[in-house]
């Protein structure tokens, strides 16, 4: 088809009175009064646009729709869609109900609160890097299967977003070496997802920093209540195979792991994959680390003792995968921190002390404080403004990874090992760094 070239052209020809009727109705829009909502301007109570964090939500499972649309873990009601100070842009998730589900309801929260009809600015996606792409968005929720997370903070953190990621944050040791170089180079925030450092009164916070002043003396052991894992594949081919439903994008679902048919909708943990404890024990070991405050450049060091992991840290303190007998404080999750003057044991509901004087002498003000947050999710929106480190930073989440791994791969090969963090291997022991990484389907290589 050709093009009339002319016809293209704006006209020169315009005459006095059609000059003079489009100068009258600038004049008249110079002239008239400007409204502009209260709102644009961060007024009544509202935050400005420009001061709003642009976000993205990778993985609407439980977890995920729980912090973008209320639940458990973000802590505060309605979610991030419902925080003044975040835009939601962007939901994805390979299963296509519940994409569509979070975006019908971020547009009806926006909506309400614009006092408007309808609203549709959250577009829903299937493949994340579509999300990644998007210029606009300054950050993302990362809370996917675990084999996943890694790899989409990873790119995530390439494509100029700051990142807030569910544990665990890696499954092997390669990947926390490679998350953490990730982060260093392009200069990104990221929050790990243990947010027991931050939430739940303080708790575990108050444990640390009474441990930390020797209120209990010399701290001597750690009881875990929890086994430490780490990723030990095996036979990954269920047994027979099932249509996959409608809406759901199982290649997308497999990603980087070895394929595998649909064999019915598989647990976050593909069986077989894991041995030990790497969903939940990563939320305690991080409180036990944190405590502890090892030398991070000292080697780690763990074996088995009737079937339990046994850590010896460079300060002597002992670690042990097992509850402190007797004691019901922790018993689904948490610590007990033995020291030569006392004891004090910390879950998410509870923190007791023996003798009970230790928890009713306050901190005095020249007594060591550790990094002090009231919000997991809060702290993480505060870091993407100021640049500064996470409560649970790339670094933290690391080392926690890292020392789960350890005691998980003794766990798995029924032997003590010992892991140098410097070098990142497992010392003289060619079988367990063999399983410092795994074969990832391509493309989805870190």
């Amino acid at each position: 088809m050709k093009m009339n070239r002319q016809s293209s052209k704006p006209s020169r020809n315009i005459s006095r009175r059609s000059f003079l009727k489009r100068a009258g109705l600038v004049a008249a829009a110079a002239a008239a009064p400007m409204f502009i909502p209260a709102s644009v301007l961060g007024r009544n109570g509202a935050i400005a646009p420009s001061e709003r964090i642009n976000m993205g939500f990778i993985g609407l499972g439980g977890q995920g729709s729980g912090h973008l649309m209320g639940g458990a873990w973000t802590y505060v009601p309605g979610g991030y869609v419902a925080r003044k100070d975040v835009q939601v842009l962007a939901v994805c998730d390979v299963f296509r109900e519940r994409r569509e589900r979070a975006r019908t309801h971020c547009n009806e929260v926006y909506a309400q609160r614009l006092n408007q009809a309808t609203y549709d600015g959250i577009k829903a996606y299937n493949d994340f890097r579509e999300v990644l792409a998007r210029p606009d968005i300054d950050a993302v929720l990362v809370a996917v299967p675990y084999h996943w997370a890694p790899v989409i903070a990873c790119a995530a953190m390439r494509a100029g977003k700051d990142v807030y990621c569910e544990k665990p944050m890696a499954i092997t040791m390669n990947e926390t070496t490679e998350l953490l170089a990730t982060a260093n180079r392009w200069g990104r925030i990221y929050q790990a997802g243990t947010q027991q450092r931050s939430e739940y009164a303080g708790r575990f916070r108050l444990a640390c920093e009474l441990v930390r002043n020797k209120r209990i003396g010399e701290l001597k052991e750690v009881y875990a209540f929890r086994k430490p894992g780490v990723f030990f594949p095996s036979d990954l081919s269920p047994k027979g195979s099932k249509p996959i439903p409608d809406g759901l994008d199982w290649d997308m679902w497999v990603g980087p792991l070895p394929w595998r048919p649909f064999n019915g909708m598989p647990a976050q943990t593909v069986p077989g994959l894991f041995v030990g404890d790497v969903n939940w024990g990563p939320h305690h070991y991080d409180i036990i680390q944190w405590t502890v405050n090892p030398d991070v450049t000292a080697p780690i060091e763990a074996h088995l003792e009737n079937g339990e992991v046994r850590y010896r840290y460079s300060n002597g303190v002992i670690v042990k995968s097992e509850a402190y007998p007797g004691e019901s404080v922790g018993k689904d999750g948490g610590a007990c921190f033995v020291g030569t003057k006392g004891r004090i044991a910390v879950d998410r509901d509870s923190i007791v002390s023996y003798p009970e004087s230790i928890l009713k002498e306050p901190i005095r003000p020249n007594d060591i404080r550790v990094y002090h947050s009231n919000s997991q999710s809060g702290n993480f929106l505060d870091c993407v403004r100021t640049r500064q480190p996470t409560i649970c930073n790339p670094e933290v989440a690391v080392y926690t990874m890292r020392a789960l791994f350890t005691g998980g791969m003794a766990l798995a090969l029924e032997r003590p090992v010992t892991f140098d963090p410097v070098k990142v291997e497992f010392v003289n022991d060619e079988e367990a760094n063999r399983f410092c990484s795994y074969a990832k389907r391509p493309p989805w290589w870190i």
